[in-house]
């Protein structure tokens, strides 16, 4: 399944909507990741894909420091899953696909 590409994810937590990006390639025919969000970048650890469903880590410091653990289903370009933080409720996880194949705009110069 072809999971690579940018990712713009929302996640609804209790303190509020976090709209964090996740960038995922493969090196070596392994899946790497690394999230954006909240002015701080994380690698993804432990990345499997199992058919449809993608699972990762990672650990964030802002809004506080946690563990997350993912676990999405994705369906073309959509993810809609959980994102779970150690003892808390888990969080509704959705997500979506940046175009890979997006109009290229060209700027004109004056003369």
């Amino acid at each position: 399944m072809d999971i690579e590409g940018t990712w713009d994810l929302a996640i609804a937590t209790p303190i509020g909507r976090i709209r964090p990006v996740i960038e995922l390639s493969r090196e070596d025919g392994q899946l790497t990741g690394i999230a954006h969000g909240l002015g701080e970048e994380v690698p993804l650890q432990d990345i499997a894909l199992d058919g449809d469903t993608l699972t990762w880590k990672q650990a964030v410091t802002k809004p506080m420091r946690v563990n997350l653990a993912f676990t999405v289903a994705m369906d073309g370009d959509t993810l809609v899953g959980t994102s779970k933080a150690g003892r808390l409720p888990a969080s509704k996880v959705t997500g979506r696909r940046r175009g890979r194949d997006l109009p290229v705009t060209l700027k004109r110069t004056a003369r």
